[in-house]
């Protein structure tokens, strides 16, 4: 569980625009996206992030057959934190070339070779106890962040070897 919960809110949508190079989060903000690539398993965007003072770039891979979105933030100096990537549990629809994610607000951070932490929990349930999310959508998000907290595990809690048991080759500008 987090320190202090936000305020319950529905679940996050954000869109990914490929004919139009930008992305949308969920307040509807449009930032421009530098690459998007469309591989047989996912969707890679890199993009830079105007206006945070904790970060100054992203790069993030859309899952849907694993029902994730891993991120690799490119911290500023002063801000950087104990992890090597955070994993948000999401569906990811695709239509044309406009992609979409639900978040269903369990988080992942993963520290290579090391562990992982699940975040929001309070989160999940309380938009469930608040009738914002179905028992269903609930349990979806919990058997993602249950498949992946084993998966991850049982490979050492390396995140591309984990990957790579599902054919799935990640390729990032930093890594």
């Amino acid at each position: 569980m987090t320190e202090h919960a936000e305020a319950i809110h529905p679940p996050k949508i954000e869109t990914f625009d490929l004919a139009a190079g930008t992305n949308t989060d969920p307040k509807g903000n449009v930032r421009e996206v530098e690459e998007y690539r469309v591989t047989d398993f996912g969707l890679y965007l890199a993009r830079p992030a105007p206006g945070r003072a904790q970060f100054h770039y992203l790069e993030s891979w859309l899952l849907p057959g694993l029902g994730l979105r891993l991120t690799d933030f490119w911290f500023s100096p002063g801000h950087e934190l104990d992890q090597d990537f955070y994993l948000d549990v999401v569906t990811v629809e695709a239509d044309g070339t406009t992609w979409r994610t639900t978040d269903w607000y369990l988080d992942l951070i993963t520290r290579e070779g090391r562990g992982l932490e699940v975040l929001d929990t309070d989160e999940l349930l309380a938009a469930s106890s608040a009738g914002l999310i179905s028992p269903a959508e609930a349990r979806h998000a919990l058997e993602v962040t249950y498949d992946t907290v084993e998966g991850l595990a049982s490979h050492g809690y390396k995140l591309h070897e984990w990957l790579s048991t599902m054919d799935i080759e990640l390729t990032w500008r930093r890594h």
